[in-house]
C-alpha cells in the first residue's frame, strides 16, 4: 500500500490548480508522466536572468534587459508589416514589434500614457532601438517583478514556459512534510535541506549555479533517487539469498567433453566465467549472474558450458532470445556441438509447425530434451519442463520483468544467466545492477582478425560504392547502415529507403532493405536472403545492431557516423569480421565534423575494446543518455546522473547495504521512512531483476 503522505504526489495532474483538460495532456507530455510526482521531478534545464534593468539609452544591444518606460503610441501594421508600440523614458525611445498580434490584447495591456515594464532582447535597426515580442509586459506594481530569476523547462508546443514553471512549482509543494529517510550524519555533513525543501529550491533557482547538477539541492535529490534504487537492489539480493535453490554438483562428464570437442582453446576470460558460473550453480541458492561480453567475445560458448553443467545434474536448460532470427542463430551454432557430446538441443518459436511443436513439447515434458532455444514461445501456456534447472536470457534488456519471470516460473528456482552484448561502464553497472554478480568477457577468441576502421567524408560516396563492389566480387557481404527510415526536414541525412534505391541502381537484385517499420516476415525474408548469399548488400537501420551473426559479412558502412553514439557505432562495427575474413568498417561523416563527432570517430579507430569505448562514451555523453538508454532498456534516472553523481552513488550503495543489513524488514523509524522513498521512486517491487524492476 502506498503511504498516505504520498497520496497528493500520486494524484492526476488535473488536481493541480490551473491544470485543466487542455493543459493536463501537454504537461504530462513535457514531464513524461501523468502524476503530480512526474511534474515535481521535471526540473528546470535553464534560467532567464532578468536582473539587468537599464534605461533605454543605456541598454546593451543583444542583451536581455528589463526596461520601465511610458507607452507613447500604437501603430497598426498590415501588408506584412509588424504592429508597433512606441515607449519612451528620459533617455530615448524603444519600439516594441509584434507579428500577427492580438491588437485588442495589446491595447488593453499597453494603454497609451501608462507606465509599463517590458523584458526582452534589445536590437537596433536604422538607428531605432527595438524589442521583438517582449517576453514580459507588467505593471510596475506587479508582484512578478520580484521574480528576477525565471526557470526554463523542457516544454512542448502549446504549453507556455511560464505556465509550465508555475505548475511545476505547485507540484513541488506537494512533497512537503515527508519523513526523513537519509542518515542524519550525511545530512549534517552535506548541509542538505529536507527532500521537500530541496525540491522547492530546485524549482526556484536564484542563479546559474542552482541549475547545475552539482548544486546542493540537486545533489540531495540525486542522492535520494540513487539511495532508493540501491536499497531496492539490496532487498532483492537479500531475498534471493534466502530463496532455496537446487545445487548442481558437477560430474564434469559433459563440460569436459564440450571443451575437448572445441577446435580452439577458450580465452582466459571464458575460463574465468566457467569458474564463476560453476561456483554459483554449486551453491544452495539460485544463481543470478550477468554475463557481459563485447561483440564476438564468445558468450555463446559460456552459455553452452552452463547448459552442459546443468545436464550433468539431470536438469534442463532454456535459452530465450528476443527474436526468431537470434533464436535460430543460437540453435544452429549450438546444436552440432551439443549433439557431439550426447546432448539433445531443440528449438521452439511461434512459427514452428504443429508436428514439430508437439514433438518438442513431449521431449521437454519427459526430459529427453536436455536444452531448448527459443523466443517468448518458451513461456507460453502448454510448455512444461521435466526439470528446468537453468534459464539463459540473451539480450536480457529486451525482455520485460514479467516475461523473464514467466519462464523462470516454469522451474523450481532455476539458476539464471543473463547475457548482454552491450558493455556497461563500471559506474553505471553499479547504479543499475548494484551487487549483482557480473562476469566480463574482455578478450576475443583466437583467430579473430582486427577490424580495419576508416573514416571518410560523405563526399567520397562513389569510392565507398566501389569498395562495396570489390567486396561483393570476393563473395563477401556488406552491411550498409543509415540512421533514418525516411527523409526528415530537421536532419539532413540519407534515408535507408532512398539509399536502397541508389544501391539497387548500382547492384541490381543483390540488395535488400530492413528497418523497424517492416513486418517480422519481411525482415526475416530479407535477413535470410542476406545470410544465404542470395543478397550481397543489406541496407538497414540500427535494427541489425545487436546479435545478428553473418560470418561472410566483411564490410560495414555507417552513414552519418557523427550522429551515432560511440557505443552504438562499436556495436554496429561488431557485426563484421566474425568469420575468417578481415573486417572493414567505413565511417561516413558529413562536413563540417563537430569536435564531439571527431572524438568519437578517433576513439573508435584507436581501439576495439568495448569496455574502454563504453567508458569513453560515458565521459562524452554522461549517464543520462548513455548507450541510448531508452533503447537498451537500462532504466533512466529522473533526478540523478550516474556520471555526474558518481561520488554520491558510491555513498548510496554503502549506506543502503548498512541499512538493509541492520534492518532487513525496514521496520525501524528510518526503515519506515525509507519505504516512503521506495514508493516515491517506484522501487517498491522486491523483484528487482537485473536492474529493470
Amino acid at each position: 500500500m502506498r503511504p498516505e503522505c504520498l497520496f497528493a504526489l500520486f494524484t492526476p495532474l488535473s488536481s493541480l490548480t490551473g491544470v485543466g483538460p487542455k493543459i493536463a495532456p501537454l504537461a504530462a507530455k513535457a514531464a513524461g508522466g501523468e502524476m503530480v510526482r512526474d511534474l515535481a521531478f521535471h526540473l528546470p534545464s535553464g534560467l532567464v536572468d532578468r536582473r539587468y534593468r537599464p534605461t533605454i539609452g543605456e541598454a546593451e544591444i543583444g542583451r536581455l534587459c528589463t526596461i520601465e518606460a511610458r507607452v507613447e503610441r500604437h501603430q497598426a501594421g498590415g501588408a506584412g508589416r509588424p504592429y508597433k508600440v512606441q515607449l519612451s523614458d528620459d533617455t530615448g525611445f524603444l519600439t516594441l514589434l509584434f507579428f500577427k498580434p492580438n491588437t485588442r490584447y495589446l491595447t488593453e495591456r499597453l494603454p497609451e500614457g501608462a507606465i509599463r515594464v517590458v523584458s526582452g532582447e534589445i536590437s537596433e535597426r536604422f538607428g531605432e532601438r527595438q524589442m521583438i515580442h517582449p517576453s514580459r509586459i507588467l505593471n510596475p506594481e506587479d508582484p512578478d517583478l520580484a521574480i528576477v530569476f525565471e526557470p526554463i523547462y523542457r516544454s512542448v508546443a502549446g504549453l507556455a514556459h511560464r505556465t509550465l514553471a508555475r505548475i511545476c512549482a505547485g507540484a513541488a509543494q506537494k512533497a512537503q512534510g515527508l519523513p526523513e529517510w537519509l542518515d542524519p550524519n550525511l545530512l549534517a555533513r552535506e548541509d542538505w535541506l529536507d527532500f521537500g525543501g530541496a525540491l522547492e529550491r530546485a524549482h526556484a533557482p536564484q542563479g546559474e549555479e542552482d541549475i547545475s547538477p552539482c548544486a546542493p539541492a540537486r545533489r540531495r535529490l540525486a542522492y535520494d533517487e540513487l539511495f532508493a534504487r540501491q536499497v531496492a537492489l539490496q532487498l532483492s539480493g537479500a531475498a534471493r539469498r534466502r530463496t532455496p535453490g537446487r545445487a548442481i554438483v558437477p560430474s564434469h562428464i559433459y563440460t569436459d567433453a564440450l571443451l575437448k570437442a572445441l577446435p580452439y582453446q577458450p580465452t582466459r576470460a571464458q575460463l574465468r566465467a566457467f569458474e564463476e558460473i560453476g561456483t554459483d550453480m554449486a551453491a544452495s541458492t539460485p544463481m543470478l549472474r550477468l554475463l557481459q561480453g563485447d561483440v564476438g567475445s564468445g558468450k555463446t560458448l559460456v552459455a553452452a558450458w552452463s547448459m552442459a553443467r546443468t545436464a550433468e545434474a539431470g536438469m534442463q536448460s532454456a535459452l530465450m532470445a528476443p527474436t526468431e532470427i537470434l533464436a535460430r542463430q543460437h540453435y544452429q551454432g549450438l546444436a552440432p556441438l551439443m549433439a557431439q557430446i550426447g546432448l539433445r538441443l531443440e528449438i521452439l518459436t511461434g512459427k514452428d509447425k504443429v508436428a514439430h511443436k508437439r514433438t518438442v513439447l513431449e521431449g521437454l515434458a519427459n526430459g529427453s530434451i536436455h536444452a531448448i532455444c527459443g523466443t517468448q514461445a518458451l513461456f507460453q501456456q502448454g510448455v512444461a519442463f521435466h526439470e528446468l534447472g537453468l534459464v539463459v536470457v540473451d539480450e536480457q534488456h529486451r525482455f520485460g520483468v514479467a516475461d523473464r519471470r514467466r519462464l523462470i516460473d516454469k522451474g523450481f528456482a532455476p539458476h539464471v544467466l543473463a547475457m548482454s552484448a552491450t558493455p556497461i561502464p563500471r559506474t553505471l553497472a553499479m547504479a543499475v545492477y548494484g551487487d549483482l554478480d557480473v562476469s566480463r568477457l574482455d578478450e576475443k577468441p583466437p583467430g579473430r582478425a582486427p577490424i580495419k576502421t576508416v573514416a571518410l567524408s560523405l563526399e567520397r560516396f562513389d569510392e565507398v560504392v566501389e569498395a562495396a563492389r570489390r567486396a561483393i566480387e570476393k563473395d563477401d557481404r556488406v552491411f550498409w547502415v543509415c540512421p533514418l527510415v525516411e527523409e526528415s526536414e530537421k536532419l539532413d541525412v540519407s534515408a535507408a529507403t532512398e539509399r536502397f534505391g541508389d544501391l539497387s541502381a548500382h547492384f541490381g537484385h543483390s540488395v535488400r532493405l530492413i528497418h523497424g517499420r517492416m513486418s517480422v516476415s519481411e525482415k526475416d525474408a530479407a535477413m535470410d536472403d542476406f545470410r544465404s548469399g542470395l543478397a550481397k548488400i543489406l541496407v538497414a537501420t540500427t535494427v541489425i545492431e545487436v546479435g545478428v551473426d553473418v560470418p561472410e559479412a566483411s564490410v560495414m558502412v555507417i552513414e552519418h557516423a557523427e550522429r551515432f553514439g560511440l557505443a552504438q557505432l562499436h556495436q554496429l562495427r561488431g557485426r563484421v569480421g566474425r568469420g575468417d575474413k578481415t573486417g572493414h568498417c567505413l565511417l561516413l561523416y558529413a562536413n563540417p565534423l563537430t569536435d564531439l563527432g571527431a572524438r568519437r570517430i578517433a576513439k573508435l579507430r584507436e581501439t576495439e575494446d568495448g569496455f574502454a569505448i563504453a567508458e569513453e562514451d560515458f565521459k562524452l555523453r554522461g549517464g543520462g543518455d548513455l548507450l541510448g538508454l531508452r533503447q537498451s532498456g537500462i532504466p533512466a534516472f529522473k533526478l540523478a546522473d550516474a556520471a555526474l553523481h558518481a561520488d554520491l552513488l558510491a555513498i548510496a550503495q554503502r549506506d543502503a547495504r548498512v541499512l538493509v543489513e541492520a534492518d532487513p524488514g525496514l521496520i525501524s523509524p528510518r526503515g519506515k521512512a525509507t519505504r516512503v522513498a521506495l514508493h516515491l521512486f517506484d522501487q517498491v517491487d522486491p523483484e528487482v531483476f537485473l536492474g529493470t524492476g
